[in-house]
C-alpha cells in the first residue's frame, strides 16, 4: 500500500533511508492508513492512546503500542483497528438508532449481535481482518476471565449472544475464553431463539432486516419488555398503510444537507455492493444517496398525512405489564438523613446501640467467622522475572553482581475473587416493629462494617409506605368517584439507608432512623423489590448479590380491599420470576417466622428474630463458596 504523504496525527514525519525516532511509528503509520482505507473513510482521525479504546463519527482511538512492539500489542491494535473500521463502513448510525431496544439488558444484546454482524460482512468481504479480530476478542477474554468461568450467570448474555452470531455466520473457532462463554450459554439461547439464530448468515448483509431479527431474538429471550414501541407499527399508522413509501424514505436526514444524508442512508444495496465490489462501492452509493434524497423531499413535501398517534404508555412494572398504580405523584424514593434531623438520628443511634449491647459477642462472631472467609478468597499472588511491571527490588543484587544481567520486574496477579456488591433490602412494615426491626438493623450495621473490611461493596435499603391506609392517593381516588380496580393505593416509601458507595462510618448513624416511632407502615414487597433489582442492574461490579428480609407476605389494606386478594403477591411473584430468569442478580431471601420459599429460589425461615444474624451470615458465605473460582482455589490448596 503506498504511503500517504499526510503524517498521522501525533506521528513522527518517517523519512525513508532514515531510522525513525521510534521503531513502531513507521507500524503505527501502516495501521493508520489500512484503517482509513477499510473503513473507507480518508478523513477519518487515527490515533494511539494509553486512554481506553474508542470510535466516534470522525475518529478512532486504538491501543498503544510501544517501541517494543510486542507481538500482541501488534495484534491487539490491529484487530481493535480492523473492528472499528469494519464498524465504520458496514454501519449504519440511523437504522440502528431507529430500531435500538430502551432496556438496558436488550440494548446490550441489541449492540453485541449488530457489533458482531459488521465484523463478520468484514470478514467474508476481506478475510484477512478474521484473524485480527480473533486477537482482538482473545485478549478481552483474557483480561475478563472468561476462560475460568464456569458457571452461565457469571458470564454476560449479551456477549454470548454475540459470540454466537460471529460462529455461525463466518464458522470460524472463536478464541478459548469466548467459546467458553459461548458454550455456558448456547443450550439457552438456541432453545429460546434457535429458529432466529438460523437465519443469522441470510440477513448479514441487511442492517435494517438483522435489526428485526435481533429484536426477535430479544423477546424469545425474555425481554420483549424493554424492547419499546416497534418502529414499522409506527410508520405504517403515519403513512397510513403503505410501507412502500417508507421504504423509500427511512433512515433518510434534512435533505439540506448532504454529510448527513450520507451518515444517515440505510439503503442495504450499499452494503450488498461493500462485500462485492469494494472499490467501486464510493461512487455508486453517492449516486443512490442522491436520488434517495430527491425522492425523501417529494415525499416530505407531501401533506394531509394524519398526526402520527402517539405511542402508549410504558408499562409500569418490568416485571408484569398488566400491573397497574392509580397515582405515582406521591411515591418517594428518600435519603434516610432527609427523614430526621441530625440530632434525632444521633439519639436513634444512641438507642440502637443499647440494643446491640447484649448480643455484641454472638453478632462479632458471626461477623469475624464471615470476614475470614471472604478475605480467604482474596489470596493475591505475584509473577516474577517479568519483562515489564514493578521493578523488583530483590533481584537487583544479582545486576550489581553481574551488570549484564537485565533489569527484573514483577506484576501482582489478577485476583480471581471478582467485585462484588451486595444490596440488604429491610422490609420496614409494621409487624417488624420491637425487636424484629432492632435486630435487622443491628445485622444490617454489623454486616455492611465486615463487608467493607472485606471491600466488599453493600447497600441498605428499606420499604414501607408514607400512611395507613391509602394516603393522598387514596383520597384522590375517593374525589374521582371510587373508579373500579384501581391497581396499586397507597404512597410508597423507598428508604435509601447507605449507598454502596457511601462508607460505613457516614452511614452509620442512619440505621437509627428505623427506630423512629411512626417509621414502620404497610409493605408492598413487589414494587420494592423490582426498585432494588434495577439499582442494582445499573452497577458496574461483576457479581451483584440482593438479599430480602421479610417477615410477612406483601400487605396493603387501602390495595386490597379494592383489588383482587392476590394482587400484591402476584406482583411479588412475577417480579421475583423476572430476577430470578434474567440472573443479572443472585436473589437471596430470609423469612422472619414467615414461609418464604413458597416466593423465592434460594431461601431460608428462621423462628426466632435472634437467629437472624447467623442466618444472614450463613447465606451470604454459602454465596461465596458456591462460587466456581472459590472452589478451585480450596482444591487447589488442599
Amino acid at each position: 500500500m503506498a504511503a500517504s504523504s499526510k503524517p498521522v496525527r501525533g506521528a513522527n514525519q518517517f523519512q525513508p533511508g532514515k531510522a525513525p525516532d521510534n521503531p513502531a511509528e513507521p507500524f503505527k503509520k501502516a495501521l493508520a492508513e489500512a484503517t482509513k482505507t477499510i473503513a473507507n473513510d480518508p478523513d477519518l482521525a487515527v490515533s494511539f492512546s494509553v486512554d481506553p479504546p474508542g470510535l466516534t463519527n470522525d475518529a478512532a482511538r486504538l491501543p498503544q503500542v510501544s517501541r517494543r512492539m510486542t507481538r500482541d500489542e501488534v495484534m491487539l491494535a490491529r484487530g481493535t483497528a480492523d473492528a472499528y473500521a469494519l464498524r465504520r463502513r458496514f454501519h449504519n448510525n440511523a437504522t440502528h438508532r431507529r430500531y435500538e431496544p430502551t432496556g438496558d439488558v436488550a440494548r446490550a444484546l441489541y449492540e453485541a449481535m449488530e457489533t458482531a454482524r459488521c465484523e463478520a460482512v468484514g470478514a467474508r468481504a476481506m478475510p484477512g481482518t478474521a484473524g485480527n479480530i480473533d486477537a482482538k476478542i482473545a485478549e478481552e477474554c483474557r483480561r475478563k476471565g472468561y476462560a475460568q468461568i464456569k458457571a452461565a450467570s457469571d458470564a454476560p448474555l449479551s456477549e454470548a449472544a454475540g459470540f454466537l452470531v460471529r460462529h455461525l455466520a463466518t464458522g470460524r473457532p472463536l478464541p478459548p475464553g469466548a467459546e467458553n462463554v459461548m458454550e455456558l450459554w448456547r443450550g439457552f439461547l438456541e432453545s429460546e431463539a434457535g429458529a432466529q439464530f438460523e437465519r443469522v448468515g441470510e440477513l448479514l448483509d441487511d442492517q435494517r432486516a438483522f435489526s428485526k431479527l435481533t429484536r426477535e431474538v430479544i423477546r424469545d429471550l425474555g425481554y420483549g419488555d424493554q424492547l419499546g414501541d416497534d418502529p414499522d407499527m409506527e410508520d405504517d399508522s403515519e403513512d397510513g398503510g403503505e410501507p412502500e413509501a417508507e421504504d423509500q424514505v427511512d433512515d433518510q436526514s434534512d435533505p439540506g444537507s448532504e454529510q448527513d444524508d450520507n451518515e444517515e442512508s440505510a439503503d442495504s444495496q450499499q452494503q450488498d455492493q461493500d462485500t462485492e465490489t469494494l472499490d467501486s462501492q464510493t461512487a455508486d452509493v453517492s449516486l443512490e444517496e442522491n436520488e434517495d434524497a430527491e425522492m425523501a423531499e417529494d415525499v416530505e413535501a407531501e401533506d394531509g398525512e394524519p398526526p402520527m398517534e402517539p405511542p402508549p404508555p410504558a408499562p409500569y412494572s418490568d416485571a408484569d405489564p398488566n400491573y397497574t398504580v392509580f397515582d405515582t405523584r406521591y411515591d418517594e424514593e428518600i435519603l434516610a438523613e432527609d427523614l430526621a434531623d441530625p440530632a434525632e438520628l444521633e439519639r436513634l443511634r444512641a438507642y440502637l446501640d443499647q440494643q446491640l449491647e447484649p448480643l455484641k459477642g454472638a453478632v462479632s462472631r458471626l461477623a469475624n467467622r464471615l470476614q475470614r472467609r471472604l478475605q480467604a478468597q482474596q489470596n493475591r499472588s505475584w509473577n516474577f522475572d517479568l519483562e515489564e511491571g514493578i521493578l523488583d527490588a530483590g533481584r537487583l543484587a544479582r545486576v550489581i553482581a553481574n551488570p549484564t544481567t537485565p533489569l527484573s520486574f514483577k506484576q501482582e496477579s489478577d485476583t480471581e475473587f471478582r467485585d462484588t456488591v451486595v444490596t440488604l433490602l429491610l422490609d420496614n412494615s409494621g409487624s417488624m416493629r420491637g425487636r424484629p426491626i432492632s435486630i435487622a438493623a443491628i445485622c444490617a450495621d454489623v454486616m455492611a462494617r465486615t463487608l467493607e473490611r472485606c471491600q466488599v461493596k453493600c447497600e441498605i435499603l428499606g420499604f414501607t409506605t408514607r400512611a395507613w391506609k391509602g394516603g393522598q392517593s387514596r383520597e384522590r381516588w375517593l374525589a374521582e368517584g371510587r373508579p373500579p380496580l384501581p391497581g396499586r393505593l397507597n404512597d410508597l416509601r423507598h428508604i435509601i439507608y447507605k449507598g454502596a458507595d457511601a462508607p460505613w462510618r457516614r452511614a452509620r448513624p442512619n440505621l437509627g432512623l428505623m427506630m423512629k416511632e411512626g417509621l414502620l407502615k404497610e409493605n408492598i414487597d413487589g414494587e420494592a423489590l423490582e426498585w432494588a433489582h434495577k439499582r442494582m442492574v445499573h452497577r458496574p461490579e461483576q457479581r451483584k448479590i440482593l438479599m430480602v428480609i421479610s417477615d410477612g407476605a406483601p400487605v396493603d389494606d387501602s390495595t386490597l380491599s379494592v383489588n383482587p386478594a392476590s394482587f400484591l403477591e402476584k406482583h411479588l411473584r412475577d417480579v421475583i420470576s423476572m430476577i430470578e430468569k434474567r440472573r443479572a442478580v443472585e436473589l437471596i431471601a430470609i423469612g422472619i417466622g414467615h414461609d418464604v420459599t413458597r416466593y423465592y429460589q434460594r431461601a431460608v425461615t428462621i423462628t426466632d428474630v435472634e437467629q437472624l444474624a447467623g442466618a444472614m451470615t450463613e447465606q451470604l458465605a454459602s454465596l461465596f463458596d458456591n462460587d466456581p473460582r472459590s472452589k478451585r482455589r480450596r482444591g487447589r490448596a488442599a
